[in-house]
């Protein structure tokens, strides 16, 4: 390897939003996690709700919000 050129290397904390701490190997010298292989649905074989407000969500009400200013305007004469 050159020197001076790659970034730092740690042994990263990583710790998980339910409460579950590991450590990986990144650039950064602590990760924060949402879900890990500890409490996805996927590894665990139990479905769990996550109560976060998604990226769904939001476009729902923006969508929304959209709908009910264009029902507000009036229709332009003459609009192909």
């Amino acid at each position: 390897m050159k020197k001076d050129i790659h970034p730092q290397y740690f042994q990263a904390k990583a710790v998980c939003s339910c409460g579950n701490t590991f450590e990986i190997g990144a650039t950064v010298p602590e990760y924060r996690l949402e879900v890990c292989s500890a409490c996805h649905p996927l590894y665990t074989g139990k479905m769990k709700i996550m109560d976060t407000a998604g990226r769904l969500d939001r476009f729902k009400a923006r969508l929304d919000k959209t709908e009910a200013t264009k029902a507000a305007k009036p229709a332009k004469k003459g609009a192909k």
